[in-house]
């Protein structure tokens, strides 16, 4: 399989201080997992490769106001968690995306995203249709919630969803490996981000695809 990078979108979700760094609010939960997989370093050399083949590269980071006002008055389950450690509180250390992870002037930086799904209070979808996006790769945070969820509307909405397995992490190697094992592959395309890149096709290697299938 190749990708056309022109028609390709690598969608890094909530890699943001709070999980990545050193005195985030949340990285202790998720730094075993994130070590054992290698997921910052890989996420960086996929986002530096795949730029550079041109694909879009888009960045889902989360955030919220001081007070949380955005939520319901009793959040429960993850979004409880996120008000009780204080994260990801606009204008604060812990929401900016982590430095090896910074945006770039072509890149994207999807707004609005206040829950799990990067599609659903978002201008995702918008984007990526109006680009001409027909493939959608998947990194961050959790493996199971965020990644999961945002993967799961990408299948719904017809789009060819990638998730990057060793790009991913969770806060527990069981939960991790579950997501990765069970569902993943129900509703993504899953791959090491090395097998990513190498089917992410030069413009050349497409321009030659195209005139094979037209001969």
């Amino acid at each position: 399989m190749k990708l056309d990078p022109k028609k390709t979108a690598v969608v890094f979700i909530e890699f943001q201080n709070d999980f990545t760094s050193e005195g985030g609010s949340l990285h202790g939960a998720v730094q075993e997992v994130m070590e054992k997989t290698n997921m910052l370093a890989n996420a960086e050399e996929t986002m530096e490769k795949a730029r550079a083949a041109g694909a879009t590269i888009i960045h889902a980071p989360i955030s919220f106001t001081e007070d949380y006002h955005e939520l319901s008055r009793e959040p429960y389950g993850i979004l409880k968690g996120v008000v009780d450690t204080k994260s990801f509180r606009k204008g604060t250390w812990g929401a900016e995306i982590v430095d090896v992870m910074q945006p770039q002037a072509d890149d994207i930086v999807v707004e609005g995203k206040r829950g799990l799904c990067g599609f659903a209070s978002t201008n995702l979808d918008f984007i990526l249709r109006s680009r001409g996006i027909e493939n959608v790769a998947l990194a961050g945070f959790l493996t199971n919630c965020c990644v999961e969820s945002t993967m799961r509307t990408g299948y719904e909405k017809g789009y060819n969803v990638i998730t990057l397995v060793d790009c991913v992490a969770a806060t527990s190697e069981e939960e991790h490996r579950a997501a990765i094992e069970k569902d993943y592959p129900m509703f993504s395309r899953p791959m090491e981000h090395g097998q990513f890149l190498d089917t992410l096709a030069g413009e050349a290697e497409v321009a030659d695809t195209s005139r094979g299938y037209s001969g």
